[in-house]
């Protein structure tokens, strides 16, 4: 696998003419599958990381990024939601088991909604309070049940609290999921550690996604790991799932003939929280499924989720908290410093914050190098990271967000990623990010954004685009980019 950067503009109508039919050349095939040039392409959008009121500029580089790759599946890596966004302040929950400050974040969100600050937030009549629990049966307590009503009408205030939050979330949907519906693009979705935190579980999620056309998670109340579940209805009614959890299944790649497989797909739920402290882990179903997959699929298999892996620390080096661009790592590798280690990484790769991954190991490493049945592990989750590097022969990546109602990356630095697969070797894709200033150029809001990038790309083939072929004179700029920028790194110093 390689990465490239991308710096040469590419306008929407370079990919090509609309001839009415779906831009997603598997879509008009009926399942994934390697188009006769030998190609297969694939969108990762990794933290949306939207309330109800999504940003236009999220939009336009998700339309952006669809028009230039022209992808074959487009693969949403969870916090798709915003789920602290003041808009579900009455459904809202920190974790998914109550704690003794849940009450402090309902009034915080609260107070938040009425200054105006960080939300959507809608007025309604009904309770106030924060499901600790399930979405459906927590602790929350209303307005309803402190002013002496019965248990019934309770239970009512909290039914009509839910559905108004799934009312929100199916509002964003639509919005993040518009130009892929509008282009006739199949997606897949996975959850992260903020989705849930609107109140609603991960199956009524699941179930908002599939009302738009082309979403390809099947229900999880067909989950027999060991057959393959047929999409039959969806915009690939030829594509096979094997199903295990919400957010969690596999989804074969074909090749050009349609007849063999030539790979997996593996979308995973990797957890949101652990009350140990930190981040959470794949469940142990979820784990025994990944083991499962390529025996299943029978040929190699690639990952997509949320959460890095604590081996996302190979990738780094340890030094002193003096040197040039050092990151401090997250919670149990705080006591230490990083910069990307560049006999592990590839060129284009940037490190702007530590790995923020789960305390414990939870042997999902372990699952990913046995028997080499897998060749990749993408996630997302920290935003302002966008490197890949290759450790005990699976390549790791992370994506940085493409969203622009949360913190990350300089407007222009905010990127989707694009992989392009060849059939000639298929497990070796190539990877680049599609980054809105060079697809979009200007954000039309004027948001105060923060960035530090820690690593500055040095090399001269950093610049290669994935996207077009460059021309003699586009490779002699890309020659020069690069050399600038190898300059420029020697000269500069830690801001």
């Amino acid at each position: 696998m390689s990465q490239h950067n991308h710096l040469a503009q590419v306008s929407p109508g370079e990919a090509g003419e609309d001839d009415g039919r779906p831009l997603s050349v598997s879509a008009r095939l009926g399942r994934l599958q390697f188009h006769h040039s030998g190609k297969f392409r694939l969108l990762q959008l990794a933290d949306v990381q939207e309330g109800p009121k999504v940003s236009p500029d999220t939009v336009k580089l998700i339309a952006a990024a669809c028009d230039a790759s022209r992808p074959d599946l487009v693969v949403f890596t969870g916090n798709q939601l915003a789920g602290y966004d003041t808009a579900y302040e009455r459904t809202f929950r920190k974790r998914r088991w109550s704690t003794p400050l849940d009450g402090v974040y309902s009034a915080g969100l609260s107070m938040g909604g009425a200054l105006g600050f960080g939300g959507a937030s809608v007025s309604r009549t009904g309770g106030s309070g924060v499901n600790g629990g399930s979405a459906a049966s927590n602790g929350a307590v209303s307005q309803a049940e402190g002013s002496g009503a019965s248990g019934r009408d309770a239970d009512q205030v909290r039914h009509q609290e839910l559905k108004h939050t799934e009312d929100l979330v199916r509002r964003t949907v639509e919005l993040i999921t518009g130009p892929l519906v509008e282009r006739g693009i199949p997606f897949a979705v996975t959850y992260g550690n903020h989705d849930f935190q609107c109140g609603l579980d991960t199956d009524q999620m699941d179930a908002i996604y599939r009302e738009f056309p082309g979403c390809l998670n099947p229900e999880a109340t067909a989950a027999r790991p060991a057959k393959p579940y047929v999409l039959r209805g969806s915009v690939l009614p030829d594509q096979e799932a094997y199903v295990c959890q919400p957010g969690t299944f596999a989804l074969p790649v074909a090749d050009t003939e349609g007849k063999g497989r030539v790979m997996g797909l593996v979308l995973l739920d990797s957890g949101d929280y652990a009350q140990s402290g930190g981040y959470g882990s794949p469940s142990r179903q979820a784990l025994d499924f990944l083991g499962a997959v390529p025996g299943l699929v029978g040929n190699r298999s690639m990952v997509f989720q949320h959460m890095p892996l604590p081996q996302f620390y190979n990738l780094l080096k340890p030094v002193s908290s003096t040197t040039a661009y050092a990151v401090q790592g997250y919670r149990r590798f705080d006591s230490q410093c990083y910069i990307l280690d560049e006999s592990r990484t590839y060129a284009g790769s940037y490190l702007g914050e530590g790995v923020s991954c789960p305390d414990e190991d939870s042997g999902e490493f372990d699952i990913l190098t046995r028997g080499k049945g897998y060749f990749a592990l993408f996630a997302g989750h920290d935003h302002r990271n966008g490197f890949v590097g290759k450790t005990d022969g699976i390549v790791l990546g992370a994506t940085p967000t493409c969203g622009f109602g949360s913190y990350g990356p300089v407007p222009r630095k905010r990127a989707a990623r694009l992989f392009e697969f060849d059939i000639r070797h298929p497990h070796h894709p190539r990877t680049q990010l599609l980054e809105f200033g060079d697809l979009v150029g200007r954000p039309s809001s004027h948001k105060v954004y923060t960035f530090a990038m820690s690593h500055v790309p040095t090399s001269t083939g950093d610049a290669v685009n994935l996207l077009r072929r460059p021309g003699f004179l586009a490779g002699g700029l890309t020659a020069l980019a690069g050399l600038v920028a190898s300059w420029g790194s020697s000269r500069r110093k830690r801001p």
